[in-house]
């Protein structure tokens, strides 16, 4: 038994050996690498660059067609200015794999044998809801569409499938996961986050995180790529909930809500992060060394390499007036901890600024060496030194029926049913259908912005394969029992939020004649800025739409497809069933249909508020000032927490009975762990997946508490009758909160435990 110890730790210390003197080898070759560099190499490797700045035509905003790299302009940016790495696609469109292969191949060629020290290029794209910007990769819900899923596995499938098939267009990072906390319905960006919850944004990400980047403590192989957590920090929050608008966010806010995210992230491995293009407090995230460097450097010990959003370093300048010239703006970013530019067009005035003033002694060069030893290592990391280009050929599960499998799982798992009087819901075959509304026909709507091109208006040239929510319904009723009419459809491309009627005497006679009325509703495709609104309601045509049809007394089916909740209480009474199908993407009409006609079970859960009216915007972890009514006259009362469905609502074609809720201990102190236990059973008559949500409230607290938080879920599958115990465990610094001099602190007193309708005190001593 000793001699199998001996042995044992033999291999542990000499593994340990020759682990370390491979990580001083590479550290070695970044050094060896860096000490070569001129100072114009060292700022290159800073600049980012857009793909069409390198292709024919006649500017750098867009491309000929077919794209064809402009040699002249490749070799003017990577070996006279050693520009590091470019971005983005061409002519906002995504391209086949076979093409990416094709260009990143003639891109990297001139990086590596016509540069003096043949640095790889790093290439990075937005593919944040599959390979969304690779036109016969696989797509997959949105992030908010995950969140509603409750179940980890969605998350970490969607990155690991998106990370093996960037890998296979040669491209090594990807601007993905979104890790900004979706507490505002009014934002443009709440789709491409994992919704209110920091808890459920949290464990999204991590798994995120792992899925594209696998074990990559010592290399990030040629199946995974670089993630980039973006963006930090409280991007989301704008006061206005207009993007890029200013945002007044206490720190100990900060702290408790918005960075529990990006830590996680950060202690699971993630390579790259990107910047908040709006302001916080005041000061421009992109020129505040306080969340840059100290919070994150210092505190959270990011190592990895800060990218900024686009052209944001010039936004110093022109929008957000805290520079008074393009050089003070660049000098303030670098400063603050910005390690690459994205640049986008104009490099050439970064790299020579900064050249400049590393030259009138402004910034240290052992400032720009900490940069480009990250860029550095981040390439070698990623094997590109000895493999620039990885190529379709060797992914053979490239678009498989696997992926495809896994993201028609994720569509099924994410779609929630908010509402089924009497049972409308399944609906039986041979019923007559009316299908109808502006989102019923549109693949675009389906998937939403990022999809083919920035905002989502290429959607329909690419996927003739797929099925919009009509035709999947059509598929699964048979095309005798199912009819489309529009009622109701956009016309604008360039603004989303523009409808029309459309065949509205038509529907109407339609809705007569038919059983049940599908009628969809929500949005068109947008992404950032385009995306932002003044109003929550839909649109007064749709809402009137819905009137219409319901004086003809046929069941309503109220199918809502958007990236975030718009204000429905107007048309709600008049909805016999209402479904949240978010942006469920290319298999999103597939899985709608399925759950209609009853072949699978509903089982998503809101990842936010719903709000009932525009101005009434709250999160579920509201204060208690926040419902008075409730409190002093037990009834709501104007003005109330009174969203239209809470987070975390979902209902089920079965029911499910909760009981015996075991807490132990019941009194604990700092560093304890708390075992929790409750008792589900599937009552109906059908298999279901439930979602256990755990919650806590902090009776009292020396900051108003929340009035409950989520500290764990688990999502499990029961047949009829079945019965099973579900098992968490929390800790004390689970119950924690951040107090105003920035310290997470559990303090004294009681905390009730809740998960369903049941409830147990325990007491912090």
């Amino acid at each position: 038994m000793r001699l199998n110890s001996i042995f044992y730790l033999t291999i542990i210390v000499v593994s340990f050996f020759f682990y370390s003197c491979k990580q001083q080898e590479n550290s070695s070759k970044v050094e060896q690498l860096l000490s070569k560099m001129t100072l114009e190499e060292k700022v290159g490797q800073m600049a980012q660059i857009t793909l069409d700045v390198i292709g024919t035509g006649d500017s750098r905003f867009s491309s000929d067609e077919p794209f064809i790299i402009d040699t002249a302009a490749l070799r003017h940016a990577v070996v006279e200015y050693h520009v590091g790495s470019i971005l983005n696609t061409t002519n906002n469109r995504a391209l086949p794999a076979l093409e990416w292969n094709y260009i990143l191949s003639q891109i990297q060629q001139v990086a590596v044998n016509e540069t003096r020290l043949s640095v790889p290029i790093l290439y990075g794209l937005d593919q944040i809801h599959g390979t969304t910007y690779t036109a016969d990769g696989t797509f997959f819900p949105h992030e908010i569409a995950l969140a509603a899923t409750f179940d980890p596995i969605h998350a970490y499938r969607m990155a690991q499938a998106t990370a093996y098939e960037t890998r296979a267009c040669g491209i090594p990072w990807n601007f993905s996961p979104v890790l900004d906390l979706g507490s505002d319905p009014r934002f443009p960006r709440q789709f491409e986050g994992f919704g209110e919850d920091p808890y459920v944004g949290t464990v999204m990400g991590v798994e995120m995180v792992k899925g594209m980047e696998g074990d990559s403590k010592n290399g990030i192989d040629a199946n995974h790529v670089a993630s980039c957590m973006k963006h930090f920090l409280a991007y989301s929050v704008p006061n206005s909930g207009i993007d890029r608008t200013p945002a007044f966010v206490p720190e100990h806010i900060l702290r408790e809500y918005h960075l529990p995210l990006f830590k996680a992230a950060i202690e699971n491995g993630s390579h790259t992060i990107m910047i908040n293009s709006g302001i916080i407090n005041g000061i421009s995230v992109h020129a505040n060394p306080d969340i840059l460097t100290k919070l994150l450097r210092e505190e959270l010990g990011f190592e990895g390499v800060v990218v900024s959003d686009w052209m944001d370093i010039d936004k110093l300048y022109t929008r957000d007036k805290v520079a008074s010239n393009m050089k003070e703006a660049i000098k303030l970013a670098v400063d603050a901890g910005i390690d690459i530019s994205m640049s986008s067009y104009d490099y050439e005035t970064f790299c020579d600024t900064l050249v400049v003033l590393v030259k009138e002694g402004a910034i240290s060069e052992k400032r720009i060496n900490q940069s480009v030893r990250r860029i550095l290592k981040l390439k070698e990391k990623l094997g590109l030194f000895e493999n620039p280009v990885t190529y379709l050929k060797d992914y053979p599960e490239f678009a498989s029926q696997k992926f495809s499998d896994w993201s028609r799982q994720a569509a099924l798992e994410a779609i929630t049913l908010l509402k089924n009087e009497n049972k409308v819901l399944p609906i039986d075959f041979g019923k007559k259908i009316l299908v109808c509304g502006p989102n019923a026909n549109s693949m675009r709507t389906l998937n939403g912005g990022w999809s083919y091109s920035w905002q989502g208006e290429k959607t329909d040239y690419y996927t003739a394969g797929f099925n919009t929510i009509y035709e999947a319904i059509s598929t699964q009723f048979g095309q005798k029992h199912v009819k489309y009419l529009p009622g109701v459809s956009y016309v604008n491309e360039a603004n989303f939020n523009i409808d029309r009627f459309d065949q509205l005497q038509e529907t109407i006679n339609a809705a007569e004649q038919a059983d049940y009325i599908i009628l969809c509703v929500g949005e068109n495709s947008y992404a950032e800025k385009p995306g932002n609104l003044q109003d929550l309601y839909l649109s007064d045509n749709q809402v009137e739409l819905a009137k219409k049809l319901a004086k003809t007394g046929k069941p309503i089916i109220l199918v809502i497809n958007s990236g975030r909740p718009r204000c429905i209480n107007k048309i709600e009474p008049l909805s016999a069933a209402i479904i949240n199908i978010y942006l469920t993407s290319n298999f999103g009409g597939d899985a709608l249909a399925e759950i209609l006609a009853g072949k699978t079970n509903p089982s998503g859960r809101l990842p936010y508020t719903y709000p009932r009216y525009p101005s009434a915007l709250y999160t579920y972890y509201h204060k208690p000032s926040e419902d008075m009514g409730a409190i002093e006259e037990g009834k709501k009362i104007d003005g109330d927490y009174l969203p239209q469905f809470e987070f975390g609502h979902g209902l089920s074609y079965t029911t499910f009975e909760y009981s015996n809720l075991i807490v132990n201990p019941f009194v604990f102190s700092d560093g304890d762990s708390i075992s929790i236990a409750v008792t589900v059973k599937n009552t109906g008559d059908r298999e279901g997946k439930e979602s256990i949500l755990l919650y806590s409230s902090d009776v009292y607290a020396s900051i108003t508490p929340d009035v409950k938080r989520l500290r764990r879920f688990q999502k499990i599958n029961l047949k009829p009758n079945e019965i099973r115990q579900v098992d968490f465990v929390i800790t004390s610094q689970d119950l924690a909160f951040v107090n105003t001099k920035n310290e997470w602190v559990c303090e004294k007193g009681d905390f009730i435990i809740q998960i369903g309708d049941l409830k147990k005190t325990i007491t912090k001593k």
